[in-house]
């Protein structure tokens, strides 16, 4: 696309376009999902054992999950990184190189020799390799939504960005999936010998898949024509600060709004689908399999839910489908583990499955909603900082503080107290923010954005 078609005054892709741009997002971001959920998955099932043993079960697992969240705190690395050339560099270049890290480390994994071969250097070669993994993601999720919603128009841009947000559970539903397949045909100790290998190889050729189909999309029209009013302000020797910069000084609110909003969605969705396994396998004595295929058929109803979750956004407004999520989650946390407790493998996929529909009213317009908060010099670095900052606070912790809890206590009413309250964290935040439906990206000339244009008269009354 050129400079003068990505300034036209329509300033959307042509239906073909957007589609083609929603697709290539989405099996990216599917892929990187694999990729770091593939992680969690095996840290609750086979890290726990093979590169940190002990002789408490729970133990190990919660070693193995500190390293799980250690590719959390690179995630706000990644995300300033990311951020600062994607706003200026453009969006689809970042995407292609975290693609590349993201998938280049989780191949090395598979490759790793364990803690019985090499001993304590097992555990810091995968703990290094997580680093890279959280690094990438920490600037996937930013492009990945910016790259669709700059493409969309303004009155359905919370369908069309919710797609890549699909990629989340599709990412995990092929995890677990493959997890689940190998458990189902192997024997526990072929699994633990090298089965647990497979899926982490396999992502070497999904990153082909990916790649080629990233490389064909064109570059954000919104940012194309940003850039080239940057470059005219820059030929009269006008000077900006870096975006980072930018974003603290001016849109720091919105840094919090993101945060906050994050904070719910983020604990819930590793509760539901990281925690769970440990407290079906080891808590409940159950079989992996049983964990996995309940994880495996919700994420495929969350999967095809989270579009019209963001559908209904451009409806009602971000605000209120959220809150229906938030509300929600916040008395499902006690009905949920209850549900758990009856060992009964419907009633456990029930619960998961209608925890995750929960989780999806809140992540579906979440990509709207954080992108339109930002102007769009500086989209890449808010929109990235605020998520992967929440992810430290939230995602990195949530299966950690969990395993703590249920260790402490040996129950699990302490881990929904902590659920409600993650819960009620976004329910206040998103009370108190505004709307942003039906803005106009290519009108936010500078970092304090004008009024939104409400997608509805029903998102005004929120």
């Amino acid at each position: 696309m050129s400079r003068n078609q990505a300034t036209e005054p329509e300033r959307t892709a042509r239906p073909g376009g957007i589609g083609k741009i929603v697709g290539a997002s989405l099996i990216g971001t599917t892929i990187e999902w694999y990729d770091f959920f593939l992680y969690g998955s095996a840290a609750a099932l086979v890290f726990n054992t093979l590169f940190f043993p002990t002789s408490d079960p729970l133990v190990g697992t919660l070693i193995a999950f500190i390293t799980y969240a250690i590719g959390f705190l690179a995630r706000p690395l990644g995300g300033v990184v990311f951020g600062h050339f994607g706003d200026k560099l453009g969006r689809k270049k970042l995407l292609v190189i975290s693609l590349l890290l993201m998938g280049g480390s989780t191949f090395a994994m598979g490759l790793l020799p364990t803690h019985a071969s090499i001993g304590i250097g097992a555990p810091i070669m995968l703990t290094v390799l997580r680093l890279v993994q959280g690094f990438a993601l920490g600037g996937e999720w930013g492009g990945a939504v910016l790259i669709v919603a700059e493409h969309g128009g303004d009155k359905h841009r919370g369908f069309w960005a919710s797609w890549p947000q699909a990629g989340a559970p599709g990412g995990n539903l092929l995890a677990t999936g493959v997890l689940a397949f190998l458990a189902a045909v192997q024997s526990d100790a072929a699994f633990l010998a090298w089965g647990w290998r497979i899926p982490f190889l396999l992502s070497g050729l999904l990153v082909m898949v990916g790649l080629w189909i990233r490389l064909s999309v064109s570059e954000s029209p919104v940012f194309l024509e940003a850039q080239a009013k940057a470059e005219a302000e820059a030929a009269q020797g006008v000077k900006e600060k870096p975006p980072v910069v930018q974003v603290f000084r001016k849109s720091w609110r919105e840094v919090l709004t993101a945060i906050g909003t994050r904070f719910g969605e983020n604990i819930s969705y590793y509760i539901i689908t990281a925690f769970l396994l440990v407290y079906v396998t080891v808590h409940l004595g159950l079989t992996k399999s049983t964990a996995l295929n309940a994880v495996l058929i919700a994420s495929a109803v969350h999967f095809v839910t989270i579009p019209a979750w963001g559908a209904l956004s451009d409806r009602i407004g971000r605000r209120k489908v959220t809150l229906i999520g938030s509300v929600g989650m916040s008395v499902w946390a006690f009905v949920f583990f209850a549900m758990l407790d009856t060992k009964s493998f419907a009633v456990i996929t029930l619960a998961v499955t209608v925890g995750l529909l929960l989780h999806g009213a809140m992540y579906g317009p979440q990509a709207a909603f954080i992108s339109e908060m930002f102007d769009t010099k500086v989209r890449y670095s808010g929109a990235s900082m605020g998520s992967q900052l929440a992810s430290i606070v939230a995602g990195a912790l949530a299966p950690i503080i969990a395993v703590e809890l249920l260790k402490d206590y040996d129950s699990s009413v302490p881990v929904s107290v902590y659920l409600c309250f993650a819960a009620i964290v976004t329910t206040i935040t998103v009370a108190v923010a505004k709307e942003t439906a039906g803005r106009n990206l290519v009108s936010m000339s500078d970092s304090t954005a004008p009024a939104p244009v409400a997608a509805s008269p029903a998102a005004d009354r929120v």
